[in-house]
This record gives C-alpha cells, sequence and structure tokens, in this order.
C-alpha cells in the first residue's frame, strides 16, 4: 500500500477507500467512498492531500459533482479537515455532522486553535480548513437517517472521543464506520492501538462506545485509521483491553512521579511505533495520548 492507492472493500459491496498519505504515512488516514444512488463520501480526511480523494472518487467511476452527501464522523481535522475543500468542489452535496460540531465546520476558527494545543509541531501537516457554507449543512443528531437512496446510514453518538462523535451504521451491508470509537487499526501489526487525545477524551464513555459498536453486530469495521477489519469481537475485545492497560499505565505513572510533563516524557521514549508511523509521528501521537489521558484524569479526580 501506498498515499493514493485505492481499495474496495471486499466485504462491503461498492464501498472504497483511499490512503490518503495522512502525515505524510502510508496506512494511517483512510477515506471512504460509498457508491450509493445518493453517493457519499465519510470522512475527509486532514484536507492536505484533498487531490488524492478527488482522484479516488474518479478511480472508482464516479465524478466529483456526483457527490451528494459528505459524512464527517466527528470534527477533529484529521477526519473533517478536507469538508470544506470538498463541499466547494462538490457544490451539491449536503454535508451531514454532529449538531455539536457543525458550527464548527461553518466557522473553523477555535477548531484550529485547538486542533494547534493538541497536535504541537505536527500541524505543519496540516492545512488550514476551508468554512463550509452554512446552508450546505444540515446538523444530526443521534439515531438519525441519512438517506443515500438505496440505502441508508444510520447515526451512533459515541462521544467518549469527542463529544461530536458518531459512528455510521449501514444495517443492510453489515458494516459500522467505526470512526475513533475503536482505537487505531494497524495492519502491519494487526493490533489496534488507543487513542485519547486532549480535550473531550472519556475513558468510561470511550469503553461503552466499544460496546455501542458492539451490540450493532456488524460484520465489517470500517477504521478510518486504517483500513477494514472482519474479526470484529476480537478486535473490539483487543480494544477494550489494550485502553483499560494504556489508562492505567499513564495514571500508575502519575502516581510514581508526581509530574506531568516526566510522565509525558517516559512513554514519548519508550514508544514503540517509530519503525511504522516514523519518529515524529510516533513520538507526537504518543504524547497528545498521554497529555488525553491526564486531562480526563484531572477532570475524573483519578479513577
Amino acid at each position: 500500500m501506498a498515499p493514493g492507492d485505492v481499495f474496495s472493500v471486499e466485504s462491503a459491496p461498492d464501498v472504497y477507500y483511499v490512503d490518503t498519505g495522512m502525515y505524510g504515512t502510508a496506512e494511517y488516514g483512510a477515506v471512504y467512498i460509498v457508491d450509493a444512488a445518493r453517493p457519499a463520501l465519510v470522512d475527509t480526511g486532514i484536507g492536505t492531500h484533498r487531490d488524492r480523494v478527488l482522484a479516488a472518487i474518479e478511480s472508482v467511476g464516479l465524478a466529483v459533482e456526483d457527490i451528494e452527501v459528505i459524512a464527517p464522523s466527528h470534527v477533529h481535522l484529521d477526519h473533517a479537515g478536507g469538508v470544506g475543500f470538498l463541499a466547494e468542489a462538490a457544490p451539491d452535496a449536503t454535508v451531514h455532522v454532529h449538531e455539536l460540531g457543525a458550527p464548527h465546520l461553518v466557522d473553523p476558527e477555535r477548531l484550529v486553535e485547538g486542533t494547534k494545543r493538541a497536535v504541537r509541531d505536527q500541524w505543519e501537516f496540516y492545512v488550514q480548513p476551508r468554512p463550509v457554507p452554512e446552508d450546505q449543512v444540515e446538523p444530526f443528531a443521534g439515531g438519525d437517517r441519512i438517506d443515500l437512496g438505496d440505502r441508508q446510514l444510520v447515526v451512533h453518538h459515541a462521544p467518549g472521543h469527542a463529544p461530536h462523535q458518531v459512528v455510521f451504521e449501514e444495517p443492510s451491508a453489515g458494516w459500522v464506520h467505526v470512526a475513533d470509537a475503536a482505537g487505531i487499526w494497524v495492519p502491519r501489526r494487526g493490533a489496534v492501538r488507543e487513542t485519547t487525545p486532549p480535550p473531550n477524551f472519556d475513558f468510561e464513555q470511550a469503553l461503552a462506545d466499544v460496546e455501542t459498536v458492539r451490540d450493532l453486530d456488524p460484520e465489517t469495521l470500517l477504521y478510518p485509521h486504517f483500513g477494514p477489519v472482519t474479526e470484529v469481537d476480537a478486535v473490539l475485545d483487543e480494544y477494550r483491553e489494550t485502553l483499560t492497560g494504556w489508562v492505567e499505565a499513564v495514571e500508575g505513572r502519575l502516581e510514581e512521579v508526581g509530574d506531568e510533563e516526566t510522565v509525558i516524557e517516559h512513554f514519548v521514549a519508550e514508544n514503540d511505533m517509530e519503525a511504522i508511523w516514523g519518529e515524529r509521528k510516533a513520538r507526537g501521537e504518543t504524547g497528545m495520548n498521554v497529555r488525553g489521558v491526564l486531562q480526563y484524569l484531572q477532570g475524573s479526580g483519578g479513577r
């Protein structure tokens, strides 16, 4: 696999995904194309490599102007940074997004500020998002449905990662786009990793989100980070264990040393993803995830 490559999802008819090369890393960021009666994009990526998304749409036999639905799973910029650019390229498309995230697509200033605080020096991988015209945005809430003509996407609120996060279920085909509710799938490891960024990570709710996905009884999980997975129960079980172990490890280290910066430095130095994601991305991702847990522990008073 290489950035720009487009793949069909064998277990999900008429669904494709493109490797966007997010953060200069292969097999990290995916945007999904649903070739329905009303063609849809699920997530848009960071925006920096939107040309790869546009090329992918055409490679599966659609015109960019055919896209009628753009559905970011949440408004973190690695999932929604390209919405404004793609909405401009497909002016008849409606942007469907959780009601808590909709204002940030229309006016992304606060979202950009928060992202810069969260990702720090990784901001250089991003592009300034383009605002989406308000009349092109249709907010939804959990339980709503997005009409794709010959099928529907059912919206399920999953706020443990971010309050504006949802997962999308396509019941007729048995797939669920999991957003970041089931962690980060690393194909080269065949393993799932934690994702616990500040400022809104909520451990208990994140565990509940895993069960929200499980209760839908999907046959396939579509990971934006990265790719389709069909070993559903095993992966969800692994993520519960991984997430729990991660939070406990950060909390234990904090109790041991009593200084948050020392905790962050410890886990950044000990990360084991540099061979796959590269040193900068691996270290930056680890630091961000530690900060998210520390902020959660501050708010919860510890577990």
